[in-house]
């Protein structure tokens, strides 16, 4: 419905709530953005100063969040990671019904850290890679993994999880994981990377996956930008 000009309400005031009752509709899942300010100015045919003021509105509300660069989102509306299920971080995005990407960045062979050497020998295959939900940086993984994935052509292997790599390669499936996850201030490296100023906070997980079996799988340290992403730990009480 068009808004009303003769109305009492003032013209942002309208489009505000009628953005507030789309949003409680949930019609901008799954990524929360929202159109761009010539875009809900041109639908309601206002002026963009009107469209600012709806959407200041809307902001002091706490339903809307802008980011400078990337557009209006959805306040709150983040991308959830369960816990209590084994899943791999892309695969965990892509069930969500999201846009998400991998980005190889690097492939190489380093020598393996102390703690790891009776898993993975005296050198090991770090994988460092980019996932992107709708063409953001949403978190840099960085994996060490058994020097039989040496081999694996990572740009040719795409969007594949790690885990059923792993399987291919070495035969065996992945049975479980302990993950850790605390906040930090992100370095040089990881804030270019994420489009983050440096000391900007970032989610940290740090997990260590085992085969059915035992033996090491991977050890893995992702740094996630936290403002639309959370983690998820379900408990249900059984007795």
């Amino acid at each position: 419905m068009p808004v009303v000009r003769d109305n009492a309400t003032a013209l942002y005031r309208q489009i505000a709530d009628r953005l507030r009752d789309e949003i409680a509709a949930r019609l901008f899942e799954p990524s929360g953005r929202l159109p761009t300010e010539s875009e809900i100015g041109t639908r309601f045919g206002v002026s963009r100063v009107t469209v600012r003021l709806a959407l200041d509105r809307l902001e002091a509300d706490g339903l809307i969040e802008r980011r400078k660069g990337k557009g209006t989102f959805t306040a709150g509306k983040r991308v959830q990671h369960p816990l209590d299920r084994l899943r791999s971080f892309h695969e965990s995005l892509r069930l969500q019904g999201l846009d998400a990407t991998m980005r190889p960045l690097s492939a190489r062979i380093v020598a393996t850290p102390p703690e790891l050497r009776e898993d993975f020998g005296s050198h090991c295959l770090e994988v460092c890679r980019l996932h992107l939900v709708d063409g953001e940086p949403v978190a840099l993984g960085r994996s060490l993994l058994p020097p039989a994935l040496g081999p694996v052509d990572w740009q040719a292997a795409g969007h594949r999880p790690i885990y059923g790599i792993l399987q291919d390669i070495v035969g065996k499936p992945v049975g479980g994981a302990d993950i850790e996850v605390k906040a930090a201030a992100a370095e040089a490296e990881v804030a270019a990377t994420l489009g983050l100023p440096v000391g900007a906070p970032v989610l940290v997980m740090d997990r260590r996956s085992v085969f059915v079996g035992g033996g090491c799988a991977d050890r893995s340290v992702f740094h996630i930008r936290p403002e639309r992403y959370s983690f998820i730990l379900s408990h249900r009480w059984e007795g």
